[in-house]
């Protein structure tokens, strides 16, 4: 019993191997990531090198098959010096989801593999008027022949223009609603797909969101990866399990902004000595600290419940996702003020982190949102 609630060795390996990796091959770049709002290239390759760019691949595809609590630490370590890396295995197995859930075995060894050796997966779902209420899509497929045609725009999607892969969710027929939604994959490289300029963005500047757009997109039946209309029921399972790696790119840019601050916090002098000694400062680090490690506990506890597929899966997702998200906004802001001045200006990194942690707010359900799921599964004590 004494070690109910202490990770196994393989995954302090995994973390330990994962943060020396992040510290030394994705932390000197994270500044003119974001800064220049460029692609973080440094830390892909670095990921792709390493096996963690899509790590929750299965084996048989080419994957290291790491589970989800793996998966969970792999992107809380990137996220701790990165958020913008972070998004790179976050999306993947976002964007892959659907496929590893709905698709068939060929399906699989058509894209898991190139997704691996470094071609992207993105996630299709969000639209200009179907952000929340996410069955109201306009995007619509169409029978033609022995496939389908796709027409429409989708909007907010990350990593759109980088990634090669992109799992659609479509309307097939408005009278039905979530009822009439179908899942497909669709490759960069199609005829009609195109992409809009780079949205402004006020954090994960690094990772970049664009409108997605179908013009007359010919689809043949092989790259529908749910049944007629289950593609709706798809993409909410999904979320089901990836919600859990946003929770835990919340810890880790909590994590990086509480290390940077209790750094400081010791050099620091005033009044002639570290302003650790202060008690209004030992009480926000302390704060800073107990939230963390509760986020963390259960965000791990989701992850194992993802991997098992347990009933209570959808409850624990939502929680984990709203909880630390909500915990790493408050954390980074309490970062900025124990740096002062400093921490308002971009010599020190937790402004950054700051504004990154915002997004985690409202990506894959506005904790809003996370709410009102967590109400309609209320887990029985």
């Amino acid at each position: 019993m004494e070690n109910l609630f202490d990770l196994p060795a393989e995954y302090k390996e995994l973390r330990t191997s994962v943060r020396a990796l992040a510290e030394k091959e994705i932390a000197p770049f994270a500044q003119a990531v974001d800064e220049e709002h460029r692609f973080p290239l440094e830390a892909k390759n670095a990921l792709v090198k390493n096996g963690l760019y899509a790590a929750h691949v299965p084996t048989e595809f080419g994957g290291d098959g790491a589970d989800a609590l793996a998966a969970v630490l792999i992107i809380e370590e990137v996220a701790r010096v990165c958020g913008s890396s972070s998004l790179l295995p976050a999306v993947n197995k976002l964007g892959s989801m659907p496929l590893i859930l709905g698709g068939n075995d060929e399906q699989k060894k058509r894209w898991l593999p190139r997704l691996v050796k470094g071609e992207g997966f993105s996630y299709c779902l969000s639209e200009s008027e179907a952000g929340s209420d996410a069955s109201a899509l306009r995007t619509k497929v169409e029978r033609s022949g022995d496939g389908w045609v796709l027409n429409g725009s989708k909007k907010w999607i990350t990593n759109a223009g980088e990634s090669e892969f992109y799992s659609v969710i479509a309307q097939g027929d408005p009278k039905l609603r979530s009822k009439g939604i179908t899942a497909f994959i669709v490759e960069k490289s199609d005829p009609g797909v195109s992409f809009g300029a780079p949205e402004k963005k006020m954090g994960m500047r690094g990772s970049p969101t664009r409108e997605v757009y179908f013009d007359n997109v010919e689809l043949s039946d092989d790259r529908r990866i749910s049944e007629v209309g289950e593609g709706f029921a798809l993409a909410m399972n999904t979320l089901d399990h990836t919600r859990i790696t946003i929770a835990a790119q919340a810890i880790g840019l909590a994590q990086g902004a509480f290390d940077v601050a209790t750094k400081y916090a010791h050099e620091r002098h005033q009044f002639g000595k570290p302003i650790f000694d202060f008690q209004a400062i030992q009480f926000i680090l302390a704060d800073m600290a107990m939230n963390i490690e509760a986020a963390r506990l259960l965000t791990y506890s989701a992850a194992i419940k993802s991997e098992n597929n347990e009933k209570d899966l959808t409850f624990f997702s939502a929680a984990s996702k709203c909880f630390a998200s909500d915990m790493a906004m408050k954390v980074t802001q309490d970062a900025i003020q124990v740096l002062g001045g400093y921490g308002y200006v971009s010599d020190y990194p937790v402004e950054r982190m700051m504004r990154d942690t915002k997004l985690t707010q409202i990506y894959e359900g506005t904790n809003q949102i996370q709410r009102i799921v967590m109400a309609r599964n209320l887990p029985n004590a």
